[in-house]
Formats: structure tokens, C-alpha cells, sequence
């Protein structure tokens, strides 16, 4: 039985985590699936974020400003649907169908939805290949058996550049 990559990228917010992972993934001689998040901006000022399953390109609304029902986290209103009916199916069929799962990203507005926790853990008890972002200073004891338990990139925007090489070889190397 090979190795599975498992990589955990960390950085503060707006370092570029997930436009890191969309440079490896489009580079990856692998199939992909699971979650991306972006951010919703209007005339330049970010109002919310948003999720996309990898596998089928469907997306909704993770957080928005102008969202009245949910938690809050911060300025943002959360929206459960999207965690519950999009992301943790994404991640679910990633795990049972997918070369590598990745999972953007394990931070504060993810934890408001109770079946997020399980299907990371589910994705970490797997032998599935996996790239998970962690918000740097998120203090939960699955972000810190992330941290443990799989290769740590710390991103910075003087490294971001340099890591989407570092990831590919890492990938690559495990793979191969």
C-alpha cells in the first residue's frame, strides 16, 4: 500500500491560502475533489465567501453580509445550508471517489455547522490523500491534530509563491 500525501497549509487571513491550493490543484496529475472557498467581493470590499465542490462545480454562499439567518461569525452570517447540503457532501464523495480531498478551509465559520468536525475526521481517519487550510490562529483540537498529523506549510506572501513548487514535489514525491 503507497503513502498518501496529507498536507495542511495555515496562514493568516488574505495570505493566499486558497489561491495556493488552486495553483497545486491545477498542476496535480490527480483528480480532485472536496471544497474551495472564495470570497464575495463587491466593487472591491469583500461582503462574504462562498464554497465550490471541486468534483461538480456547483457552489453557494457560505457567509454573507447582508444573510440574516445563521450564526455570526465577526460581521458575517452563516449559512448552514451550504455546509450541510454542498460541502460536507463534497467532502464525503471525495473521500470514497478522489485521488486527493481538499478541504478550504477548517476555520471558525465551518465550525458553527455540527456535521463539519465529523466529516474532517472522517477524511483524517481515511487513507484518502488530503490538503486541508487551517486559519493560523484557530485554537480547536482538530486543528491541532491537523497540525500533527500532516505536513505543515506555513504560508506567508513572501513564501506563497515558492510553496506551490514545494507542494507539487511534495505530491509528486509521494505519489510517484
Amino acid at each position: 500500500m503507497r503513502i498518501k500525501p496529507r498536507a495542511a497549509i495555515t496562514g493568516r487571513p488574505e495570505v493566499g491560502k486558497t489561491t495556493l491550493i488552486e495553483r497545486v490543484i491545477a498542476k496535480l496529475p490527480l483528480s480532485v475533489g472536496g471544497i474551495l472557498g472564495k470570497e464575495i467581493l463587491v466593487c472591491g470590499h469583500r461582503v462574504g465567501f462562498s464554497l465550490q465542490d471541486l468534483s461538480t462545480g456547483r457552489e453557494g454562499i457560505l457567509s454573507h453580509i447582508h444573510q440574516r439567518v445563521g450564526p455570526r461569525i465577526g460581521k458575517y452570517t452563516v449559512n448552514l445550508d451550504t455546509l450541510n447540503e454542498l460541502a460536507i457532501p463534497a467532502i464525503r464523495s471525495a473521500i470514497r471517489s478522489k485521488d486527493l480531498v481538499v478541504i478550504d478551509e477548517f476555520a471558525p465559520m465551518e465550525l458553527t455547522c455540527p456535521g463539519f468536525v465529523p466529516v474532517v475526521e472522517e477524511a483524517l481517519a481515511s487513507d484518502a490523500a488530503l490538503l486541508i487550510a487551517t486559519h493560523a490562529t484557530l485554537d480547536h483540537p482538530l486543528v491541532h491534530q491537523i497540525r500533527q498529523e500532516l505536513k505543515l506549510y506555513r504560508v506567508k506572501l513572501s513564501n506563497r509563491d515558492n510553496l506551490v513548487d514545494e507542494l507539487l514535489a511534495y505530491f509528486c514525491s509521494v505519489v510517484d
